[in-house]
């Protein structure tokens, strides 16, 4: 899947606003925004059946990466200069479903400086690097 389609898809089935911009900034933005009209008030998790496609595309790390941005800023309580938000914090969790499972490729795949990354039994997991994120913020 292409990077048009990424945000496609995403703004189609997330209700993002109609002036979102179509970019990976934009796309963190949004997914920070969502509210209790597309989530109830309780939170998302998004499932991205079909990931096989993602795995090798230039962009799979970035679209990673930027959806831990969304999800992690959505589940804060605070902004970005650490004052307290005028809304609940949005549980966001994104689950990618392969067909054909590799956690040691998809583990490649996902090494970059702001990720931590871990392998379990079955699934592979990928979270903002604290230390890269969140520098002054604790």
């Amino acid at each position: 899947m292409t990077e048009i389609g990424v945000y496609g898809t995403f703004a189609e089935l997330l209700q993002f606003p109609a002036y979102f911009g179509c970019n990976w900034d934009a796309m963190v933005d949004c997914l920070d925004d969502l509210c209790g009209a597309v989530t109830g008030g309780v939170g998302v998790a998004v499932v991205i059946e079909g990931a096989d496609r993602l795995l090798e595309a230039e962009h799979f790390p970035l679209f990673v990466s930027v959806l831990c941005q969304g999800a992690d800023r959505a589940n804060s309580a605070v902004d970005l200069d650490g004052f307290p938000l005028d809304r609940l914090a949005i549980e966001q969790y994104f689950v990618f479903e392969f067909g054909e499972f590799d956690a040691e490729r998809i583990t490649r795949r996902l090494e970059q400086p702001d990720l931590t990354v871990a392998k379990g039994h079955g699934c592979v997991s990928a979270v903002l690097d604290p230390a890269v994120w969140h520098q002054g913020n604790v």
